[in-house]
């Protein structure tokens, strides 16, 4: 069986790294997911003001988006994150929710190809994450 999605890191780059920096994808059906905050079905947000426990929560409400269809985080192959007021002291907090959830998730270690992109604000007030991911299915 063909795996949709073959991640890898070439040696001569960034090592080690929480993310790989390759994905290639053999699938045809495209999937994409935005807007993952961390805020429960109601708009009730997580963990208000904990870096982590929004990460968290942002992981899981990706894996029941793209389970809605079929997909999980062996799927992804590539992760776009949005942390307002980010400052890079603060990588220790986002990981602890990477990691926190990972194996609860689905989602591979090292994760598929990330970004992490620091905003001044998201677009409601104490939303700190905000994910979109890319994932093909066969």
């Amino acid at each position: 069986m063909l795996v949709p999605v073959l991640l890898s890191s070439p040696p001569s780059l960034l090592h080690p790294a929480p993310y790989h920096h390759v994905a290639v994808a053999s699938g045809t059906r495209q999937v994409r997911v935005a807007g993952q905050i961390a805020a429960h079905g109601d708009g009730a947000l997580v963990a208000p003001g904990d870096l982590a426990g929004q990460v968290a929560q942002v992981l899981r409400n990706t894996r029941t988006a793209l389970s809605s269809v079929g997909a999980g985080f062996g799927d992804v192959v590539r992760m776009t994150f949005y942390v307002a007021g980010w400052t890079p002291d603060q990588v220790d907090a986002f990981m602890s929710g990477v990691h926190a959830v990972a194996e609860e998730v689905g989602l591979p270690l090292p994760m598929p190809p990330a970004s992490l992109i620091g905003v001044e604000v998201l677009f409601e007030p104490g939303v700190l994450v905000e994910l979109e991911v890319d994932a093909v299915l066969p």
